[in-house]
């Protein structure tokens, strides 16, 4: 299990390190001026010398090799750099901007697995086919129902037509709810889906038929024995919709109007804001890291057997990853 956790380490710094090769070299090594760039694309009116002190200030006058490894020291210790908007250090912005999306994300995930969670173990436990047909109907739906349009939905039916909660803003609990359904509506659908398979393919397994043949009731069976093994898959596909639920923020902040990482993100890429975007995309990474680090050390305590068995990756989780 030791080896088992060194090596996700490992494989933790790894992603890490191409998250930052990887946008670095879209940045700054394409064939363009990133001072150009920083300039609003057009430096043909700016006097040569604010130029120069640009590209100095930014150590653009370095060469590539040069940039990247200064940069990604820097980034090894915290350092992010400087935004090109404003002049502030990208990790002040992310820190700042990152509050109000961790509330609408928190929210989010836990209505999606509360949602997707109860609406699976209600499609497989019931014996009415019509009615569990029609629960399993409803995820790709929420699948493939685009994000931005379930938004203005909600702004146009909640906020003003009804006007139970505020279109715009970060104040208050209510201001929460419209853009963590937004989030959670694919979030839930991808979980009950992946959950209502596992669910379906462990009631068909042998140690089911023990536990019914043992005197076990059904609500036991299907929420002791078939919930705890097909949990695994969902966990694991729980942890990747992390990242989803990150870039769904971009929509749904500027949707409505929200202050976090979306507009942060949506803003910086509009103003080519090359610093800034570097930062969030790193950002990103080790949260996806973190997050599904965590989900493999939660493995164990679900299944006793993965504790036991070779380090490798187990098998639902290989399973979720494909399926994802």
């Amino acid at each position: 299990m030791a080896r088992y956790l060194v090596r996700r380490f490992g494989q933790a710094v790894f992603v890490l390190w191409a998250a930052f090769t990887v946008s670095f070299v879209i940045l700054y090594a394409l064939p363009s001026d990133p001072v150009a760039i920083m300039s609003g694309g057009d430096a043909t009116d700016i006097p040569p010398a604010q130029l120069e002190a640009l590209r100095v200030s930014y150590g653009l006058d370095q060469p590539l090799w040069r940039q990247y490894l200064d940069q990604l020291g820097a980034a090894a210790h915290g350092d992010l750099g400087r935004s090109v908007q404003n002049h502030r250090p990208v990790t002040s912005l992310i820190g700042e901007a990152l509050p109000p999306t961790v509330q609408i994300a928190v929210a989010g995930l836990t209505l999606a697995i509360v949602g997707g969670g109860t609406l699976a173990l209600v499609a497989t436990f019931t014996r009415r086919r019509w009615i569990q047909q029609t629960l399993l109907s409803l995820p790709p739906l929420g699948v493939a129902v685009p994000s931005f349009w379930v938004g203005l939905l909600l702004l146009q039916q909640f906020s003003f037509n009804w006007t139970w909660f505020p279109a715009v803003g970060n104040e208050g609990w209510r201001s929460i709810v419209l853009p963590a359904v937004t989030l959670a509506l694919p979030t839930g659908a991808q979980v009950a889906q992946l959950l209502a398979k596992s669910m379906q393919h462990a009631l068909h397994e042998p140690y089911i038929d023990t536990a019914r043949s043992k005197g076990a009731s059904r609500s036991r069976v299907h929420l002791r024995h078939a919930l705890r093994n097909a949990a695994l898959p969902a966990l694991t596909m729980a942890g990747l919709l992390i990242g989803a639920l990150l870039a769904g923020t971009v929509v749904t902040e500027t949707v409505f109007s929200r202050r976090g990482l979306g507009r942060l993100t949506s803003s910086a890429v509009a103003a080519q804001d090359i610093p800034v975007v570097q930062g969030l995309v790193l950002f990103g990474a080790a949260v996806f890291v973190v997050v599904n680090l965590a989900v493999d050390l939660l493995y164990p305590l679900l299944d006793p057997r993965i504790a036991r068995s070779a380090p490798r990756r187990p098998r639902t989780r290989r399973l979720a990853e494909a399926a994802a």
